[in-house]
């Protein structure tokens, strides 16, 4: 992201005679008045090792300072598999570490897939370069059979050719909404 964020940077300064005018980091003192950079709404597209592709959007991105983390408020990011099925993640608060090769989500992280999930967890952290991530505690919310609750999820998915898989642990309880026709 912060490699993003310099790219992108570069590019607003060679299009107009005064970049400062369009330029998307603020400087802002904090309560301590330490002076903070951020980018407002950025973007990031990607590959992931599977030939799946990533995007990630967010209100604002800043560095963490003495890291090589980049702090992003409203996190949204979406890994579109090669069949075309999706998986969509929402977090009000990620922290982002490409030495790690994850996103660390918290604050409630809403989990959607096309083929009919839509879950939520407190935290998760997920790997940035293939599909897989983890909740960090207990999970809710709808699925295709009925309500699912479970104390931990894990999505995975390896090469290119297996599919991805929700896993749930930890006392699952599935309450079933059998299909009326």
């Amino acid at each position: 992201m912060a490699a993003l964020a310099l790219l992108s940077t570069t590019f607003l300064l060679s299009r107009d005679a005064d970049p400062a005018a369009n330029l998307p980091i603020s400087v802002t003192a904090d309560p301590d008045g330490m002076v903070r950079e951020q980018v407002t709404d950025p973007n990031f597209a990607g590959t992931t090792n599977s030939g799946g592709s990533l995007t990630m959007t967010a209100r604002t991105a800043r560095p963490v300072p003495n890291t090589d983390e980049v702090e992003a408020d409203a996190l949204n990011a979406t890994i579109t598999m090669k069949d075309g099925s999706m998986i969509a993640l929402e977090a009000p608060l990620a922290n982002l570490s490409d030495s790690r090769d994850d996103a660390k989500m918290s604050g409630g992280v809403t989990v959607s897939s096309s083929t009919g999930y839509t879950l939520t967890t407190d935290s998760l952290n997920a790997v940035l370069s293939r599909v897989e991530a983890e909740s960090l505690g207990p999970v809710e919310g709808e699925s295709p059979a009925g309500h699912i609750t479970a104390g931990r999820m894990r999505i995975t998915g390896g090469a290119a050719d297996e599919d991805v898989q929700l896993l749930f642990t930890d006392g699952v309880k599935l309450v079933y909404y059998p299909k009326t026709e």
